[in-house]
């Protein structure tokens, strides 16, 4: 059996367990050094397994810079895709310009240290399972149906990582707890022997049959969590005969899951609806005057540049993703391209950011991305001084992390949020189950859960009001009319042809979770990165001038590459373990 050495868990972040349901287990600070005849009892199994919740946040993790390894994707998955750039100015963070520009080596910090968090995130949950072992050999083990389910929980989050890791890298390598040993630096290193979807498949698919469906304490997972992940992985996989095995498990999650669409869109992206009815799985924070640990720090960049924020303009969004926001008469989008050259804001000159014509568009426009004259979370109406150099990354901004005046942090930084990142939610279910049922040839049952999103989205009372300045820029009253001119209308003509259907349920996606650092992943799974992502940067370059010249290859740039730093790090008797992407 392993034997654990002294731990210092305070680097990990061991925090106490509450009773309560409505308490979230995250909020604590790390207690400190825990001695290894603990460890090795049922406190300490539990403290193990807190420890391995905490590597979602990505706090805690190496001291470096959080945004590396943030779990938002707003790198990986936004500003290397259509709907973000970097943002802020030329000279801050250039590993993010690299990436913005696909130009993906292997000495990225960026990239190097989402390598380390995942296996970072692995290693943890392999330690419970292990010490869930160890403890039965001492004087206080784990009751079995807890030991059960302390596994069960670990499974979970390994094949949460595992999917990370899949997701960002072509050929990652994956550890499980029989290769894993805490005490041998060597037992990590396995080969990258190829994808690892079966694994991830395995992992969901065990935690799923013992999980419960409930928890106690918001924060954990619970078995609808692990189906829904699981659904998530068969989806991504790319797979036929994967995605049409995912239907049924996807049917389950809406017809018998307990959960329903919120009213209102916005309630998915506020402080103050944080765990509704559905949401399916969120990354948990808090904010204190104590300290700022607990806070979702990985957007702390990613804030406007003025006050209350003051730092730092990064994730800024396009103008190609405020101009698919376009509608038709009918309030539906233009699926055949118009969009592309029709601007629903003036994207240069004096007026820059201006609306143009008072254009149709999508209500969800204005919760995802802040645009000038528009409330901005009833923080102030915004303005171009949200952004850190308009000539370079545009008047757009990010904005669905971004917290309520009322939650914002007042810890060691000021950029702090209480703001979880639903990670998970019903809508995400419904539209790859739109998705399956189309390359199933269902198109109808598909049109039937593209409009259950549409029809929650023109929810007038959703909509952002219309603002009127007051004496100071803290200062405004709002209207009973709507900011702009919404108009957002459901799918009434039957769906007779797959290759329209499935044009509408992605652009259904990219709307509803833009800015949500999904858009590379989804455009990955679908197997149309390189056509969309240069024609994108043929449009984009033109108002971002250090996109001129630059071009999305395939199959090079569909993933990222193993860090040099890794593969450096995992020779074995004079022989590396890890084989970097061919691509690379």
């Amino acid at each position: 059996m392993k034997k654990l050495k002294l731990i210092l868990f305070a680097s990990i972040g061991i925090v106490a367990l509450t009773a309560s349901c409505s308490d979230e287990f995250l909020d604590k600070k790390p207690l400190g050094q825990i001695s290894g005849s603990t460890i090795n009892d049922a406190a300490g199994v539990e403290g193990k397994l807190i420890a391995a919740y905490r590597t979602l946040s990505g706090q805690g993790m190496n001291g470096g810079g959080t945004w590396y390894y943030d779990i938002h994707g707003w790198i990986f998955g936004s500003i290397a895709s259509d709907n973000a750039v970097k943002g802020t100015d030329a000279g801050d963070q250039p590993e993010h310009s690299f990436i913005e520009a696909y130009d993906f080596t292997t000495f990225n910090v960026h990239i190097r240290d989402k390598w380390r968090s995942v296996y970072w995130g692995m290693a943890r949950a392999n330690e419970v399972i292990d010490a869930v072992a160890e403890a039965a050999e001492g004087d206080s083990p784990v009751e079995a149906a807890r030991a059960t389910q302390i596994i069960a929980e670990a499974r979970f989050l390994r094949g949460f990582h595992g999917l990370q890791a899949q997701l960002h890298f072509r050929n990652p390598a994956y550890v499980d707890d029989t290769a894993y040993d805490v005490n041998d630096v060597e037992s990590s290193k396995v080969p990258n022997s190829g994808p690892i979807w079966d694994s991830i498949i395995a992992d969901f698919t065990a935690a799923a049959s013992v999980l419960p469906a409930t928890q106690a304490q918001v924060g954990r997972a619970t078995s609808w969590a692990a189906l829904a992940f699981l659904a998530k992985t068969h989806m991504h996989s790319g797979d036929a005969g994967l995605i049409a095995a995912a239907i049924p498990v996807m049917e389950n999650i809406v017809n018998n899951g307990p959960f329903s669409l919120v009213d209102k869109y916005e309630d998915n992206h506020l402080v103050a609806t944080r765990n509704n009815s559905e949401s399916i799985f969120e990354i948990q924070y808090a904010i204190s005057s104590g300290d700022d640990q607990n806070s979702n720090k990985g957007v702390g960049l990613a804030h406007p540049y003025i006050s209350p924020w003051g730092c730092c303009g990064f994730w800024q969004a396009t103008q190609d993703l405020v101009d698919v926001h376009h509608t038709n008469a009918d309030g539906l989008p233009w699926l055949g391209g118009e969009w592309k050259t029709v601007h629903i804001t003036n994207p240069d000159g004096a007026n820059i950011g201006e609306p143009i014509n008072n254009p149709s568009v999508d209500p969800r426009l204005d919760h995802s991305v802040g645009r000038p004259g528009i409330l901005y979370k009833n923080h102030h109406i915004m303005q171009v001084d949200y952004v850190r150099d308009l000539t370079y990354a545009g008047p757009y901004f990010s904005k669905k992390h971004v917290g309520e005046p009322e939650a914002f942090g007042v810890g060691g930084w000021g950029n702090l949020t209480a703001n979880n990142y639903r990670i998970m939610r019903l809508s995400m279910v419904k539209l790859w189950l739109a998705e399956a049922y189309v390359e199933a040839g269902r198109l109808e049952d598909a049109r039937a859960q593209v409009n259950d999103i549409r029809r929650r989205a023109a929810n007038p009372a959703g909509f952002v009001p219309e603002a009127i300045q007051g004496a100071t820029r803290t200062e405004f009253t709002t209207t009973s009319n709507p900011a702009a001119n919404y108009n957002i209308g459901e799918y009434t003509a039957a769906w007779t042809n797959a290759s329209v259907a499935r044009t509408a349920v992605r652009m259904e996606t990219r709307i509803e979770f833009a800015m949500e650092g999904h858009r590379f992943f989804d455009l990955q799974r679908w197997g149309v990165m390189g056509t969309v992502l240069n024609d994108y940067l043929a449009r984009e370059s033109k108002y971002r001038i250090y996109l001129q010249g630059k071009s999305f290859t395939s199959p090079k740039n569909q993933y990222y590459p193993i860090p040099q730093q890794a593969i450096d790090r995992s020779f074995v008797e004079g022989a590396a373990t890890l084989t970097q992407d061919p691509n690379y």
